[in-house]
């Protein structure tokens, strides 16, 4: 007698933006979340459209490994449901040129391949990781080689700079003048400032626990919620580190991008999930 396996119930709708904010996690990909967040049974190649309808944005770690054919960024967009967004990692190979201001081909090919994902394209993340030094001139060249759009598509490009010693009032003020995002990481390892540079915010929240089960504490979502809501609302959170006091740009509202990454990887579903359960409430 052949044993058939009990169908999966429908994928719910889409989960949409709540007030300009999305919130997610960083891949797709992870065993333990076979376990803890998809429907048991389902097949591996049905997680990222499991995935994209729980949550209303993933971050590619992938990519920093090594860009992907157009195709597959294609095959991801088809997968997902309308309003649901993809940040990416920049290759790994631009950020560590020996000299960065002659990555414009490198940039403008990788650039060139997410623009598959169309309107599931949503920033793309520099990631300068600890031990890289920077240089003040070439860095700033660099950031000149960033393209304000592609195929059309406004980009929005965050600037995560790993390097403390690099990340300062200078800093701040490079990223302002270009219009450019950095990275609020909420980390005990890498600079956490909240210093606002241009009309959105990107926060990667990296202190989930494996002994909480939503990954963070009720009463912690219940502040990252109010903190996203004042971020989306043009405000500044008055109890997160800053560098520099003054001169964020204006705005009545802000996209907001809420990350839960690496720490107690396994929970950091729970906790997105969580998270968009205290925004839909308040």
């Amino acid at each position: 007698m052949t044993r058939t396996k009990p169908a999966l119930a429908p994928f719910p709708d889409a989960t949409p933006a709540i007030d300009g904010i999305r919130v997610g996690i960083g891949g797709w990909n992870f065993v333990p979340w076979r376990n803890n967040f998809y429907p048991a049974g389902l097949v591996q190649r049905r997680e990222l459209e499991y995935a994209s309808r729980q949550l209303s944005a993933i971050e590619i770690n992938g990519t920093y490994y090594g860009a992907q054919k157009p195709s597959v960024y294609a095959k991801w967009a088809a997968e997902t449901p309308e309003g649901f967004v993809f940040s990416l990692k920049a290759p790994m190979r631009i950020m560590q040129s020996r000299v960065l201001a002659n990555t414009g081909t490198q940039v403008d090919d990788f650039l060139g391949g997410v623009a598959s994902l169309g309107d599931r394209l949503g920033p793309v993340v520099w990631q300068f990781d600890i031990g890289r030094k920077l240089e003040r001139e070439d860095f700033a060249a660099f950031l000149n080689l960033l393209p304000e759009e592609v195929d059309g598509r406004r980009l929005r490009h965050v600037l995560d700079v790993r390097d403390s010693a690099f990340v300062d009032a200078r800093f701040i003020a490079m990223m302002r003048e270009r219009n450019l995002g950095t990275v609020f990481t909420d980390s005990r390892d890498y600079p956490s400032f909240a210093d606002l540079t241009t009309d959105f915010v990107y926060a990667r929240l990296m202190r989930s626990r494996s002994e909480i089960e939503s990954g963070y504490a009720l009463q912690e979502l219940e502040h990252w919620a109010q903190r996203a809501r004042q971020w989306a609302h043009g405000r500044h959170p008055d109890d997160l580190p800053h560098i520099s006091a003054n001169g964020a740009p204006p705005a009545e509202r802000r996209d907001v991008y809420v990350f839960f990454i690496s720490a107690a990887k396994e929970r950091n579903p729970a906790a997105a999930m969580a998270l968009i359960r205290q925004l839909q409430a308040t």
